[in-house]
């Protein structure tokens, strides 16, 4: 009977430390902030730039046709790949979310076969110039409010220029550039 005495004894003694210790390393865990002794990576920044509060020159399409003679048709067809998830460029191809763009500068909104345009590209009226093509291609829901088009556009007035000289290429008889 005594070793069962001190097996008990010896158990709550063990025991008390246990919980002794396993409180402070829980309390040592929550309480305690632990830094790491370098940062994982350092953000290079050369300058903070104070947004101004003027408001964004408006658009002109004049300067992206400008622009079209010296474009880079190839560098517009690696830009042009962020419109292949809706779009297709080759003659004859499928519609898919947006309308095949085969032959599009010179056509008329809202004309290709078998695409279910909305009202505001049916009503839109003219036809795809160079000057409507940049506006429209730069900010379409701005362009034709109401149009389907769910792409923000292209800022950049090379790169849209570039695009454009692709479009052109993508034609039996692709249309003049502008003088």
């Amino acid at each position: 009977m005594e070793t069962y005495e001190v097996n008990k004894t010896l158990m709550a003694v063990l025991s008390a430390l246990l919980v002794v210790f396993a409180s402070k390393t829980v309390l040592d865990i929550a309480y305690t902030e632990h830094k790491p002794e370098k940062p994982g990576w350092a953000l290079p920044i050369t300058e903070v730039v104070a947004k101004s509060k003027e408001p964004a020159a408006p658009f002109d399409a004049s300067k992206v046709v400008a622009l079209l003679a010296k474009a880079n048709p190839d560098s517009g067809q690696d830009a042009f790949k962020k419109c292949l998830s809706c779009h297709t460029p080759q003659k004859g191809g499928p519609n898919g979310q947006g309308p095949n763009l085969w032959g599009v500068v010179g056509r008329k909104p809202g004309s290709h076969a078998a695409f279910p345009y909305s009202e505001a590209m049916k009503s839109k009226g003219g036809e795809w110039t160079w000057e409507a093509l940049a506006t429209y291609l730069h900010d379409p829901k701005t362009a034709i409010p109401g149009n389907k088009m769910a792409f923000p556009g292209i800022r950049d007035d090379a790169e849209l220029a570039d695009v454009l000289a692709f479009l052109r290429k993508q034609s039996d008889t692709p249309a003049p550039l502008p003088q």
